[in-house]
């Protein structure tokens, strides 16, 4: 985004909106992690770049196209969880840019489970 404001340029950049989208996704229930192995729990403790794992932007004059790659967690609504996760990202970027999101494409890339039901699975075998 750049704007002339009366003292000068405002620019955002796409490293920006590639956070606060992933920090978006992650906040959204039924998102494991971003693709690329950064997970909630890495993310809250370390934020900024990491957050930036799994999503690519395209930052124009006035608006945005966010691609994000996730671990969706099993047993949850994939199709449900994708469009809160749209939802929240759009929000997100809009509300602490201005810029407009025009897209906010999903890509599942795989589904997380739980240690507890993945070892008492084995166990069982």
């Amino acid at each position: 985004m750049s704007e002339k404001s009366q003292s000068g340029f405002i620019r955002i950049s796409e490293e920006v909106v590639s956070t606060i989208a992933g920090l978006a996704a992650l906040d959204t229930p039924g998102i494991s992690s971003m693709f690329g192995g950064i997970s909630k729990d890495l993310t809250n403790r370390l934020r900024g770049k990491t957050a930036q794992k799994g999503v690519s932007v395209e930052v124009g004059v006035s608006e945005a196209a966010i691609d994000l790659r996730v671990i969706v967690n099993y047993g949850t609504e994939i199709q449900k969880v994708c469009l809160n996760l749209q939802e929240n990202v759009c929000e997100a970027v809009e509300n602490m840019t201005g810029l407009r999101v025009a897209e906010v494409n999903v890509k599942v890339e795989g589904v997380a489970f739980k240690l507890e039901e993945s070892e008492s699975m084995h166990r069982g075998k």
